[in-house]
């Protein structure tokens, strides 16, 4: 059957359920928003015991990473993903579940093959652009000063 791009356009439209936008952008911004709370609580209890304030964000950054691991490791920050969708990729756990998942996917194949290989397969493409970005931004900032 042969089908001209608008043709197959509206057949695609017709077989593709309705996404609920508003519904999904409400999830994603709670999610998000308590996870970026949750990461602050930990920021001011760091600060509470005495730590300097560069000190408590690296803690944060670090606390919010483990657990963001270890909640892919335990398969429950997919399915907070499933309900929260994009509320779950900003925050700094969604890099880290983005590091951890094709590790433990792939850790059948091995240590080097299958562990440290995949492991940047999501990752590895935002770190690539977000350095170049930086880079290019810096230039321009260095070039207008």
């Amino acid at each position: 059957m042969k089908m001209t791009k608008q043709e197959y356009s509206k057949y695609v439209d017709r077989q593709s359920p309705p996404s609920p936008l508003g519904g999904n952008m409400i999830k994603a911004f709670i999610v998000g928003g308590v996870i970026c709370c949750f990461g602050q609580a930990i920021n001011s209890g760091f600060l509470r015991l005495g730590w300097e304030e560069l000190n408590a964000a690296a803690g944060m950054s670090v606390s919010l990473i483990f657990l963001g691991v270890l909640l892919t490791a335990a398969h429950g920050y997919n399915k907070i993903a499933k309900f929260a969708g994009a509320g779950t990729l900003v925050p700094i756990t969604g890099f880290a579940n983005a590091v951890a998942a094709p590790a433990l996917e792939f850790k059948s194949e091995g240590i080097v093959t299958g562990l440290s290989a995949k492991m940047f397969v999501i990752a590895g493409p935002v770190l690539v652009f977000g350095v170049t970005a930086s880079v290019i931004y810096g230039i321009i900032y260095r070039l207008t000063i």
